[in-house]
This record gives C-alpha cells, sequence and structure tokens, in this order.
C-alpha cells in the first residue's frame, strides 16, 4: 500500500512539472474580480515568479513577452508589487489567505499602465474558453452575461486598441468569435 501511494506521488509530481515547464505564464491585464479560484491562486503565483525575475533573482522567463509592460514602466518592481497588490485585495475579498508579506509596498500605485480595450477582450475570450472546460458553473455566470466595459486590473487603464503587439496569440479564430 505504502508503495503504491509512493508511486502516485512520484508520477503527480512528474506530471505536475512538465505540465508547469509546458505553460505559458499568463499575467491577466483583466481585473481580478473575472478569475476563478485556479485563476487567481495561479496569477498570484505567477505575478510573484514575474516579480523574482523582474528584481534578477531568477535566470527563467526573462525575456517573457508577459513583463514587456512592467519593464517598461519606470519602476518595474513597484508596478509588479502594485499588480500582486489588488490581486492580494481580491483574494482577501474572497476569505482567501495570501501572503501579503511578500510585498514590500505601502502604497500601490493605479492606473500607471495603459492597456488596450482589445487585449481585455481577447483576455476575457481566453479565460472563457479555459472557465468551459475548467468550472462550467463559474463560466455560466460570468461568461454568458453582457458585459458592457471590461475592467483591467487597477494597475492598468484602458485604452482604445487592438490586442498588444506583445501577445502571444491562438487559435484567435476561435477565442475572439464572442466579440
Amino acid at each position: 500500500m505504502f508503495y503504491l501511494l509512493l508511486c502516485s506521488l512520484v508520477w503527480y509530481e512528474t506530471e505536475f512539472l512538465k505540465l508547469s515547464l509546458n505553460r505559458i505564464m499568463r499575467l491577466w491585464s483583466l481585473h481580478p474580480k473575472y478569475l476563478d479560484c485556479k485563476g487567481l491562486v495561479a496569477v498570484w503565483r505567477e505575478g510573484l515568479l514575474a516579480k523574482k525575475v523582474l528584481e534578477g533573482k531568477t535566470r527563467g522567463y526573462r525575456n517573457h513577452p508577459q513583463l514587456i509592460r512592467f519593464k517598461n514602466f519606470k519602476d518595474p518592481i513597484k508596478a509588479i508589487e502594485s499588480y500582486l497588490y489588488y490581486i492580494y485585495l481580491e483574494a482577501k475579498r474572497r476569505g482567501y489567505n495570501f501572503d501579503k508579506s511578500k510585498l514590500s509596498i505601502k502604497k500601490p500605485l493605479s492606473r500607471i499602465i495603459a492597456i488596450t480595450n482589445g487585449q481585455l477582450e481577447y483576455e476575457f475570450s481566453h479565460l472563457c474558453k479555459k472557465l468551459k472546460k475548467r468550472d462550467p458553473k463559474f463560466y455560466e455566470d460570468l461568461c454568458k452575461q453582457k458585459i458592457v466595459k471590461l475592467e483591467p486590473n487597477p494597475v492598468f487603464y484602458s485604452v482604445k486598441g487592438s490586442v498588444e503587439p506583445w501577445e502571444k496569440i491562438k487559435h484567435e479564430n476561435s477565442l475572439m468569435k464572442n466579440f
């Protein structure tokens, strides 16, 4: 029995590692209120990884396109910490216990980085596609309603435009058909 449990754990860790290595970092531009539980936990974890990258504390993901908007801000660490702070607030609102001590920012910035409405629409469509498989109830509640104006994470402000040039678009036609 113990051997079977040990084998299961090894398999799980191996599969998890494979999935982690094959994933693409997603730092959602959307307001964190749109994310389901798994999405919120993932963006917190990936945001903390992005913070380490911007601090020069890890070698991986240094040239990741999702980091461009933070790198282009005059103080990238303050920008990513502000981004993470708003994720922390959403987690706190939902009763989750994210570790605020991972952030050193005292006064988070807001509306400091422009993001196009086309990017927000693309991300919303991408999120809905994920939710349809991952959380059908959340999908029904979020994606079937008519949202007049998508809200970004408060670190961003929305401007007119198409999908951001740094976005790696996959299956564009299937993602954008809702818009």
